[in-house]
């Protein structure tokens, strides 16, 4: 969860304001119960719904794209998908002094996965594989641009700004030579040629339900589109132990170019999110951090 203001520009946002807005727009869901949901999502926020919705409302303005993007898109992705993915209800709009659309879901059950604690990283691996397999094949025309996905050079200065922060804050013992060597390989590996393919482009742990151990379900569907398929090998290193990430490479036979570079942006992803979320949003700083480690030991 995050504990203080993590972006400027935050709508302010609690249960009665909830519970007013669905009453307006879906009189028909106005007497269940609403309740906050904790989450460490960085750009919505979530509220359950009674026992079997969640309600997602924009954070922010730059949030309020991703709202009509699922809106539009789940439902053409959901039957191509090996693993269940948000289904839109309801379809909200401002109200109540709340300026952006927001949607209903139904409620997906499963719990988020965490670093160093997979009950089966393998078996796991191997079903992260399939998605990023099954979306990669995904042939929807009239698809958008991914959220990431385009050159590896445009994250270039964000990624050394970044660095550049991380050298000022020497209580998080980044090794930021190492991290620049790391960033600068990526910088050497041949761009995509091929045709964009379809992207989830996001998969983080918060955006991952797992039973079991298996994939349950994959969530956020904000930054879709497409793009480099580099940009969804995130969970090799953001989530799985080394030997589970080799499963999951070659599950996915990617080439040596696309694996540096999914490798290098999800260092930059951390390097970047480290600084800005330490102190407002655990749970993404901590991620960020077992990234950096998982990338340096991986060389």
């Amino acid at each position: 969860m995050s504990t203080g203001q993590m972006h400027p520009g935050m709508h302010p946002l609690d249960d009665g304001l909830v519970r007013r807005l669905v009453a307006g727009r879906f009189p028909q869901w106005a007497g269940l119960a609403v309740e906050r949901w904790p989450s460490g999502g960085t750009v919505n926020a979530m509220y359950r719904l009674g026992d079997d919705m969640v309600v997602r409302l924009p954070l922010v303005a730059g949030g309020a794209g991703d709202v009509t993007m699922e809106q539009v898109w789940l439902p053409r992705l959901a039957p191509r998908l090996p693993a269940r993915i948000p289904e839109v209800l309801g379809a909200g709009e401002p109200a109540e002094g709340y300026p952006w659309p927001w949607s209903v879901y139904r409620w997906l059950p499963g719990e988020l996965p965490e670093a160093g604690a997979l009950r089966e990283p393998v078996r796991l691996a191997e079903d992260l594989a399939g998605f990023v397999a099954a979306m990669w094949s995904v042939t929807l025309p009239d698809a958008p641009q991914a959220h990431r996905g385009g050159p590896v050079a445009s994250l270039d200065e964000s990624t050394r700004a970044a660095i550049g922060r991380l050298r000022g804050i020497p209580e998080e013992g980044v090794d930021c030579d190492a991290a620049l060597a790391v960033w600068e390989e990526t910088l050497r590996a041949p761009d995509w040629d091929g045709p964009p393919v379809w992207l989830h482009g996001d998969l983080m742990p918060g955006n991952l339900l797992v039973d079991g151990g298996r994939l349950a379900a994959v969530i956020d569907f904000g930054c879709a589109g497409v793009g480099d398929p580099a940009c969804d090998l995130f969970p090799a290193w953001n989530l799985l132990p080394a030997d589970a990430r080799r499963v999951f490479r070659s599950a996915l036979a990617v080439d040596e170019a696309t694996w540096i570079r999914g490798r290098g942006r999800t260092l930059s992803q951390a390097l970047i999110a480290l600084p800005y979320y330490r102190t407002t949003n655990p749970a993404m700083a901590q991620n960020a951090r077992h990234v950096i480690r998982a990338v340096l030991e991986d060389g």
